[in-house]
């Protein structure tokens, strides 16, 4: 126990000089910006009827993506908005939604850049028609290129050293990360940063997301044929529940840690089956970015300056402090 807090310790004097050179200032900003909305609307906006696009690329069934939902819609609520979401996987037809959006001629659009080549012909385009954009979630180095206005989530990077350095604490050798989408910016950046922070081996093992059971029998295979592997790292909550099976199944030694949180996952970390997670507070995601539209259409306001992002996370999950988050994660906002 006591060299488990010694890790928390640590890891958390890393990440907060981390946050602070990647600019906490911005944060402030973002967060004096929104109390100053809120104040000027006594709680409820009485600013005209705004409507606000949500896009992004979910997963059919991913349940990451209701907490961004949860998170949007009580912005939406506060502020007056009719919050219009749609989402695909797939970036042309991630795309084609954004289109859709520009031509009902929208009053804002949030979107995703987990592919972000596909995004910039449109992005442009909603520009042209005078509708700002806000990037959250995926496209953290790519937001600005992209002409977006701000951007609100985590650095996937950093995220993944943190991480690293937390199984260098817990005396981690040879991880696995898991990575359920090949080509996927945050999810290839989380691995990247996993494998910089990390002292021990690292393999990346890429499956198939939308195939849930397909994603059990490959990492069994994977830990059946290599026994030294002693860290499994997943990139979703979902997957990290599939991968404790595996081990199980596999007959394996390994540990389990992960990315992203959701109710089940947060009851293993309190019953010690998933060693930690990294929460990067997709509720605030989603609630930040409809929030800095309607910031943005009222009052002219950029959270971060328009030049450096507004960090969510990494927020570390571990059995110290799992029953803090398990109340809001029951009421399935975290």
């Amino acid at each position: 126990m006591h060299r488990h807090h010694r890790a928390a310790v640590l890891t958390a004097t890393v990440l907060a000089g981390t946050l602070l050179a990647a600019g906490c200032s911005s944060s402030s900003g973002g967060k004096k910006s929104e109390q100053g909305g809120a104040a000027a609307s006594a709680g409820k906006a009485t600013t005209p009827r705004m409507t606000v696009a949500m896009v992004t690329h979910a997963a059919p069934g991913d349940t990451f993506w209701d907490l961004i939902r949860k998170g949007a819609a009580a912005a939406a609520a506060k502020d007056n908005i009719k919050l219009v979401y749609s989402s695909d996987p797939n970036a042309g037809n991630q795309a084609n939604l954004v289109q859709n959006a520009i031509d009902q001629k929208v009053d804002g659009i949030a979107l995703t850049a987990a592919k972000p080549d596909a995004m910039k012909a449109v992005v442009a385009k909603a520009k042209a028609a005078g509708i700002p954009v806000v990037g959250f979630n995926s496209g953290l180095d790519n937001w600005k290129q992209l002409g977006m206005l701000e951007y609100f989530g985590q650095d996937e990077n950093i995220a993944g050293q943190a991480f690293g350095q937390r199984l260098n604490q817990l005396g981690a050798k040879h991880a696995l990360c898991v990575i359920q989408e090949q080509g996927q910016v945050a999810l290839e950046a989380r691995c990247a940063g996993l494998k910089k922070g990390f002292k021990g081996k690292t393999d990346t093992l890429y499956v198939n997301g939308t195939d849930m059971p397909s994603v059990k029998s490959t990492l069994t295979a994977k830990l059946q044929q290599d026994s030294s592997v002693d860290q499994v790292v997943t990139l979703g909550a979902p997957f990290a529940l599939t991968a404790v099976q595996s081990v199980s199944d596999a007959g394996s030694k390994a540990k389990v840690a992960t990315f992203d949180l959701n109710k089940d996952l947060v009851t293993a970390v309190q019953q010690g089956k998933v060693e930690f997670a990294v929460d990067q507070q997709p509720y605030l995601q989603g609630y930040l970015a409809v929030d800095a539209l309607w910031l943005y259409r009222t009052n002219g306001n950029f959270s971060g300056g328009g030049t450096a992002p507004v960090l969510t996370g990494p927020a570390f999950v571990t059995k110290d402090n799992v029953d803090t988050v398990a109340r809001f994660a029951a009421k399935g906002t975290r």
